[in-house]
């Protein structure tokens, strides 16, 4: 039984997250949906992660199995058929080669969120970005998400409904940039909590508002305690954009 290895990209302002619902949109059920049509075959999908209501994905990456061996690029193609007009599209199939998975196989993930920091709000990317009209000093916030950066237990920056076994956490990458009138915070780590980007972000724009400073972000990492979280940031402005394999 072959399997397929995709990169995915889509919007996710339609769906209520990438898990299949029983009644509501997901991007796993239109995915699986597309594979159906194409193939007869009424597969579950896997995915590197499990994206949240809202949240869009540029480097999502899935595995589907197919009793058949279809060409790579016939899978891609005959999904994107398939997927329209959803806001979803498959940028690359190749079949995976011995034991891999799209979720076990992987060994790092990258999320990056995006601050419009300008005082008129989104037309073009209503949606797609968190409108934020005070003025925010990226430098700042840079500084103060460093502290985050390391082996920690994330307890303060895990939402309370989230499954993981432990709270601790290695958190490889935390940069804040500014991009004209964009703000972009870029993450990465082996595995995230639930929530832990939109947690850490809301916290870090704190700092650049000027509500806190990096010593207040340090203190509430080393509370371990979720009342110690800043505002959690919007869905709509995070991206997973990458996963990484060996």
């Amino acid at each position: 039984m072959p399997r397929y290895r995709l990169l995915v990209e889509y919007d996710g302002r339609p769906y209520r997250g990438f898990q299949a619902q029983a009644v509501l949109p997901s991007v796993q059920g239109a995915l699986e949906r597309a594979v159906k049509a194409f193939s007869g075959e009424e597969i579950r999908v896997g995915a590197a992660g499990r994206t949240d209501t809202g949240v869009h994905a540029t480097g999502q990456v899935v595995h589907v199995d197919l009793a058949r061996e279809w060409p790579a690029e016939t899978v891609r193609n005959a999904m994107n058929a398939h997927l329209r007009p959803e806001p979803i599209s498959i940028l690359s199939a190749e079949i995976a080669v011995g034991d891999w998975h799209s979720r076990f196989s992987a060994i790092g993930r990258r999320y990056r969120y995006r601050i419009l920091n300008r005082e008129g709000p989104p037309a073009l990317d209503q949606g797609r970005v968190w409108h934020v009209k005070k003025p925010l000093d990226a430098a700042a916030m840079h500084d103060a998400a460093q502290v985050l950066v390391g082996l920690h237990d994330f307890t303060t920056f895990r939402d309370m409904a989230c499954q993981a076994k432990s709270p601790v956490k290695n958190l490889d990458v935390a940069t804040v940039t500014r991009e004209g009138q964009e703000v972009i915070l870029e993450f990465a780590a082996r595995s995230f909590l639930h929530r832990q980007v939109r947690s850490m972000t809301g916290t870090i724009a704190e700092v650049g508002v000027g509500r806190w400073t990096k010593a207040d972000v340090l203190a509430a990492l080393e509370a371990r305690s979720r009342q110690a979280c800043g505002p959690v940031a919007p869905a709509e402005g995070l991206y997973l954009t990458g996963v990484t394999y060996p």
